[in-house]
């Protein structure tokens, strides 16, 4: 693989790819462009559940570009300023977990959205650099389509929330954490994303 230029992320999915996607929760850069040299096109970083810091986040970020894939970040749990950064480090995507409300949803987007459609921050150096976009004018206009948001769907709320959380303006997909969504289907008894009660909510999701 060579190394891309601009953003692949966003105009593969809305072309209608199907983009094969490693999960990777190793805090060890070379890790994460290795597996996206396997012919990954997009590698997910867990900052949520794996051993991600900032640190090894911005250097993971680097190293999946390098390796011509798509950098996403699973995020922690409401911690939306991090949304903010990982995207100023270069990240393509950000995964944001427990988005059970359209507040959530808005606040999701109020950090990685640049106005008029949120409120984002400007400190997007690296992001220019590893985007090829010497110009920020140039990554300020496409940041907002080119940098994509995923609302996890993992709570009985957020599965009745799901239509208007889906409209938000700024939200431009549904990621649904199978493992959460059973115990909460469940009340807390069983953990399993292979059933038939998550299964039934994958459809209605889709």
């Amino acid at each position: 693989m060579t190394t891309q230029s601009g953003f692949s992320l966003a105009r593969r999915l809305r072309a209608g790819e199907t983009v094969f996607t490693a999960w990777c929760g190793l805090a060890a850069p070379i890790v994460a462009e290795t597996i996206a040299r396997e012919g990954f096109s997009a590698v997910a970083l867990d900052q949520q559940h794996g051993l991600y810091d900032m640190a090894s986040t911005a250097a993971g970020i680097a190293a999946v570009r390098m390796a011509g894939a798509a950098s996403i970040v699973r995020i922690p749990l409401g911690d939306f300023a991090v949304a903010s950064r990982v995207l100023d480090f270069g990240a393509e995507g950000v995964i944001a977990p427990m988005i059970n409300t359209v507040a959530d949803a808005r606040s999701f987007v109020a950090a990685v959205k640049y106005p008029p459609v949120g409120e984002r921050s400007w400190g997007s150096y690296r992001a220019t650099i590893l985007a090829g976009m010497p110009d920020p004018t140039v990554y300020l206009r496409e940041a907002n389509a080119l940098t994509l948001t995923f609302a996890m769907i993992e709570t009985r709320e957020a599965l009745s929330n799901m239509d208007a959380i889906a409209a938000t303006d700024g939200i431009d997909a549904l990621f649904v954490g199978p493992s959460d969504l059973s115990i909460a289907l469940t009340n807390g008894l069983t953990l399993d994303p292979h059933s038939q009660e998550v299964e039934l909510a994958l459809d209605k999701v889709l």
